[in-house]
């Protein structure tokens, strides 16, 4: 997978992986309401996932998440809001979902239910399902009812990891073969969070200050030359309904061959 923020102000942050099976691409953009308690996180991006050996392609939209106490050690998630999944190529059928906004003084019990239906064309139901997002949802419309979908079990020691996942506590993973082939702005070589996740706070927090630093000044001297940062591995484009978004042009792993980062101008962000 490859991400990139390719804008800066507003904030839009692009990516794409692709595999045999499947090729998926979102760009990530964002809304902020603050409540006084509480802050939704409101996405405006859509998701996209193609499936060539059936010759699909799958679009939909992410849902609002809320931090709960926010000004408090208490923090909690919560995620609201309707998803709707459509076929691109096919419309023969439609899924919706929806994630329950749980009650002031409900109960935990009552907190990350899913309710979900997939409807044909002309609006008739032909599965239902639900449960609880952070423990599996069932469908109780097949001939024999069953779980599917379920969260992977957490790592050890996950609580101590801020919860992260098996998948994002190797994110930052920096192996010696790989370090060569990575362009210098990969997130795994920047100084401020290799120090944090090694425990290095203080320091951590300093150099952060010196990144952010070099980055505004960058910036400003674009403005000066009226010019505008051009993202090396995304490009601006329209989707079928007209909306701007982000999609890779294509060079990423071509350029790293042989690797072909060390022999390219590149920008200095830390």
């Amino acid at each position: 997978m490859v991400c990139l923020q390719v804008c800066h102000h507003p904030p839009i942050s692009a990516c794409h992986a692709e595999s045999e099976r499947f090729t998926f691409w979102q760009d990530q953009r964002w809304k902020n309401k603050f409540w006084g308690k509480s802050l939704e996180i409101v996405p405006t991006g859509m998701v996209n996932v193609t499936l060539p050996r059936y010759g699909d392609h799958y679009e939909w939209n992410k849902v609002v998440t809320c931090i709960h106490n926010v000004l408090s050690q208490q923090r909690y998630l919560e995620h609201y809001g309707e998803v709707t999944i459509q076929n691109l190529t096919n419309n023969t059928c439609t899924c919706k979902i929806t994630f329950v906004k749980s009650r002031y003084w409900g109960s935990d019990s009552n907190k990350n239910e899913v309710q979900g239906t997939v409807i044909d064309q002309s609006g008739n139901v032909i599965h239902r399902f639900g449960g609880l997002w952070h423990e599996g949802i069932f469908c109780d419309t097949l001939p024999t009812p069953k779980c599917i979908w379920k969260p992977n079990t957490q790592p050890k020691d996950y609580l101590l990891y801020y919860g992260f996942s098996s998948f994002a506590m190797e994110l930052n993973e920096l192996t010696p073969n790989l370090k060569p082939l990575l362009p210098p702005t990969d997130t795994r070589l920047r100084p401020d969070q290799r120090m944090l996740e090694e425990g290095m706070v203080g320091e951590a927090d300093k150099k952060k200050d010196e990144v952010e630093e070099i980055q505004r000044e960058r910036r400003k001297h674009l403005s000066k030359r009226g010019e505008e940062h051009v993202p090396r591995f995304f490009k601006k484009a329209k989707d079928s309904c007209g909306r701007d978004v982000w999609l890779t042009n294509g060079t990423y792993w071509e350029l790293r061959k042989n690797p072909g980062f060390s022999n390219l101008e590149n920008v200095t962000l830390w």
